[in-house]
């Protein structure tokens, strides 16, 4: 039997990110308190968000010009802090974690939100690479 997709883990991530939101807990709390441990994507996903939350949160908040993160929707805030944090250790396509941001943004939180999250991911997404500096291998890309 398959395991889940990679978007699937995405969306356990950010139900569990969520969760842990509500109960003013760490993604690790979270986990630990369930009765079945969730997907190994989904944990590495979850480990990376808490590992990686300051610098993760620092350029959400520098790339959403004129947005605080506390005034954001928390749904946004989340799915922004899960992508950045993918993108930062996961080395997926960037272009990849976007597409898949901006598609949870618009179902779990609203239409409008998907546009949000694109801008502010892209820009995410351009910082990052700028500080790998030309000749870096792009992130996703195999390393050789």
């Amino acid at each position: 039997m398959p395991g889940p997709t990679r978007h699937q883990s995405r969306e356990r991530a950010l139900s569990l990110l969520y969760e842990g939101e509500m109960k003013q807990a760490s993604p690790a709390e979270v986990v630990a308190a369930l009765p079945v441990p969730p997907d190994p994507y989904c944990v590495r996903l979850l480990e990376a968000v808490e590992q990686h939350r300051e610098e993760a949160d620092a350029l959400v908040a520098e790339a959403a010009i004129g947005w605080e993160l506390e005034r954001m929707a928390v749904v946004d805030r989340l799915v922004l802090r899960l992508a950045t944090a993918e993108l930062l250790v996961e080395g997926a396509p960037p272009a990849v974690v976007i597409d898949e941001a901006v598609e949870l943004a618009k179902v779990y939180s609203t239409e409008a939100s998907g546009g949000f999250v694109n801008g502010v991911l892209s820009t995410v997404a351009r910082v990052l690479a700028e500080r790998a500096g030309p000749g870096a291998p792009e992130r996703g890309s195999p390393v050789e």
